[in-house]
């Protein structure tokens, strides 16, 4: 399997494809590629038995999708966890060198890796791990865009993207902050948020906050 495609699996993953449809357009933004491009390889995981497809809705995994995307999460997110933690890191600067280790590692390395870690269960960005016989937690769908006016949140995992994360890191919003939403300002404009703990304000804007995965409290 091409490092592209187990890219598409880890990403319709992360976006809720497990029991959700995801549409092309999550994809595209969560990749940075254009829309139009996701089609063709969406084509190749329908056609391989990875995914499902139906126009107008979205593309879910199947139950062998599921299976690859566990182990490949599992494998990027224990490096992940191993760069941030041992190697000291940036958050934003984790992901590329995660994606070459994960594909020269094997099944032994992973348990060994990860034995050392400790068993983390997630990943410093907030994503689950699945351990090695795909046991985890279920995670957050809902988004902060999804939020509404009023409701408070405590962010809970942001999608593996280093503009996203490089931007989060700018305006110092962190797994496991409590917010409370102020304003969805119109025409897509940003989010008003405030700190609960500092009373603090700051703005998300509207394209980050799909991305920003958040819980109820």
């Amino acid at each position: 399997m091409t490092p592209k495609k187990e890219d598409y699996l880890k990403i319709i993953f992360e976006l809720g494809g497990r029991k959700q449809q995801v549409s092309n357009k999550q994809i595209a933004m969560s990749l940075n590629i254009a829309a139009g491009s996701v089609t063709e390889m969406v084509n190749k995981l329908v056609k391989e038995g990875l995914a499902t497809h139906t126009p107008y809705a979205g593309i879910s995994l199947t139950e062998e999708g599921v299976k690859v995307a566990e182990k490949l999460v599992r494998r990027h997110r224990l490096w992940e966890t191993f760069l941030v933690e041992k190697l000291n890191y940036k958050l934003q600067d984790v992901h590329s060198d995660a994606e070459v280790l994960e594909h020269v590692t094997s099944d032994n390395l992973m348990d060994h890796l990860e034995k050392f870690l400790g068993y983390p269960d997630h990943c410093p960005h907030g994503g689950v791990i699945p351990d090695k016989l795909g046991h985890y937690e279920e995670e957050s769908h809902l988004t902060l865009a999804d939020t509404k006016d009023g409701s408070e949140i405590v962010v809970d995992r942001f999608i593996d993207n280093h503009e996203l994360l490089a931007y989060l890191a700018d305006i110092d919003i962190k797994i496991g902050d409590q917010l409370e939403v102020l304003e969805h300002a119109p025409f897509e404009g940003p989010i008003k948020l405030r700190f609960k703990e500092s009373g603090e304000e700051t703005s998300i804007g509207h394209k980050a906050a799909h991305y920003i995965f958040v819980k109820a409290f």
